[in-house]
């Protein structure tokens, strides 16, 4: 129960690094001059946020498994 807990933990910190990373990464560099902080919002959210929670859940249950073991 603690590294579901870990994970979960992990899973909200990576949401929230994709989430600014990316709306970051789609300012900085992209060419769309109609509705950026649209893209960058709705990227973030619906694609990176949740990737990067993802992994980062799948990375510490992988981690913490390897330990017990």
């Amino acid at each position: 129960m603690k590294t579901f807990g870990v994970a979960l933990l992990a899973a909200i910190l990576g949401y929230v690094v994709g989430l600014f990373g990316t709306m970051a990464a789609i300012e900085l560099f992209s060419s769309n001059t109609h509705d950026k902080s649209m893209e960058a919002a709705m990227t973030g959210a619906f694609v990176s946020g949740p990737l990067i929670a993802v992994i980062s859940m799948i990375a510490i249950i992988s981690i913490r498994r390897k330990r017990s073991s």
